[in-house]
């Protein structure tokens, strides 16, 4: 099986990519296509949603942060394993950052370098026939990304309907459907972007909602049809996560931090730690639990621990397991797990928690400043993400901000995504190392 793929673009974040990226992924597996989602850049709760439509698994495909030999590969995977891939752009269709061709972030360098046909969904509320002028711009911008179909969104009327969507045919570019405004299916949101399909009440109920509106409003046989098969990459040979870029395991048996509170880790690391064979044993600091003491190392991925401080704070079990496993084992924190390392942690209503100390920071999610851009950090010693001046990609998108630094040895030498320095970054104390830094891939 090698399925053909396609793009849903916008002109921007709130467009309605991601209801529509669901519900059509949800409406398709009503027809008993083997569908699958994946999202451009680094997004950690849509590809959640995309699961949950599915019941198959997603990825995400970076073209800044991860090499072209490993897109490759989780592009092709994907489609071998599914008739039709749906990538859901993140941003923008074109939203990126200056860098060489094809390496900039979007999600039109994929459509660019594999030949994707785009999907354009345009938010018409507020405007009539100035959208043709929109959907112009993007049907000219690059003559290498082809914009194959358009849905609107958000139309008011019938006669709305008629007049965008005129405008817009008459450039030659089909419409695939119309969506009325409802604020029922609008998809709840909070700082770090969407809630997380796990906590979002009724999900399958939800899912089954867009799908109706999908059922309804869209052409789905045309937007199948629309779909191209990939133009560049082969289907590979041995499980795609062997990739030398993505990130080795750091150990064979793997605790991870698992609940509501820790919950952002790309889905590509855990497939290239299983293929490497490495195991897996989640743990739920919420529920009190520690770390399996037999285990090589503990992972504490990002998350919301701001929402949970408190709770968190009163998981004893948890907060000596981990003091007693950081003892002789490695242990790494990224983002929301860096904010538990350290000393205490101010939520927004500007309590102070403690935390596990074994890191000497501070963190406050109340006095919050966003950071948000992708990030080359060169490891400047050995831990769970990689040896010692290696290079690794990816980003930081977090609104807490450091109140105390510490005395702990820095992490890594920081640098934006353009390369220019941004200093030293993260902590070391001991087997502990932890970073606001989320990695995605080793650089080639």
């Amino acid at each position: 099986m090698t399925g053909r793929t396609l793009i849903i673009g916008a002109p921007r974040s709130g467009g309605g990519k991601t209801s529509v990226t669901i519900g059509l992924l949800r409406a398709l597996k009503r027809r008993g296509l083997a569908v699958r989602g994946a999202k451009s850049g680094p997004d950690y709760i849509d590809p959640a949603f995309h699961e949950a439509a599915t019941g198959l698994p997603g990825v995400n495909l970076d073209s800044w942060a991860m090499p072209p030999d490993l897109i490759d590969g989780l592009l092709m995977e994907q489609a071998s394993a599914s008739e039709l891939v749906i990538v859901e752009s993140a941003m923008g269709l074109f939203d990126g950052i200056p860098a060489e061709k094809g390496r900039s972030g979007s999600a039109a360098d994929l459509a660019r370098l594999y030949g994707i046909p785009v999907l354009l969904v345009l938010d018409v509320s507020g405007q009539s026939t100035t959208a043709a002028a929109v959907a112009k711009g993007f049907q000219t911008y690059d003559p290498d990304v082809r914009i194959a179909g358009v849905v609107l969104n958000r139309v008011g009327s019938d006669r709305h309907r008629r007049l965008a969507g005129d405008a817009i045919e008459m450039l030659g570019l089909p419409i695939l459907g119309s969506i009325a405004r409802d604020p029922a299916v609008t998809l709840p949101e909070r700082h770090l972007g969407l809630v997380q399909a796990s906590e979002h009440a009724d999900l399958e109920a939800f899912i089954d909602r867009l799908a109706d509106v999908m059922e309804r409003s869209l052409d789905l046989d045309a937007i199948v049809n629309m779909a191209g098969q990939i133009t560049r990459g082969t289907a590979p040979a041995s499980p795609l996560p062997a990739s030398p870029t993505a990130l080795p395991p750091p150990g064979q048996r793997i605790a991870l931090a698992k609940d509501e509170a820790f919950t952002f880790l790309y889905p590509h690391h855990l497939a290239a730690w299983r293929a490497a064979g490495a195991e897996i044993r989640p743990f739920s600091p919420l529920a009190d639990q520690a770390p399996d003491a037999d285990c090589d190392v503990c992972w504490l991925p990002g998350g919301y621990p701001e929402l949970h401080a408190g709770r968190l704070a009163a998981c004893e079990r948890f907060r000596e397991g981990m003091r007693r496993f950081a003892a002789e084992k490695p242990v790494h924190g990224e983002c929301g797990g860096f904010m538990v390392l350290g000393e205490a942690l101010e939520d927004a209503d500007g309590v102070t928690h403690a935390m596990l100390g074994l890191l000497g920071h501070s963190t406050s999610f109340a006095k919050r400043r966003m950071n948000l851009g992708y990030r080359q950090a060169k490891l400047l010693v050995d831990c769970p993400i990689g040896p010692a001046g290696s290079f690794v990609r990816g980003h930081e998108f977090h609104y807490a901000r450091v109140t105390e630094a510490g005395d702990d040895a820095p992490l890594a030498e920081l640098f934006d995504g353009q390369g220019a320095a941004l200093g030293n970054f993260g902590g070391r104390r001991g087997h502990v190392t932890g970073t606001f830094f989320h990695a995605i891939a080793m650089a080639e």
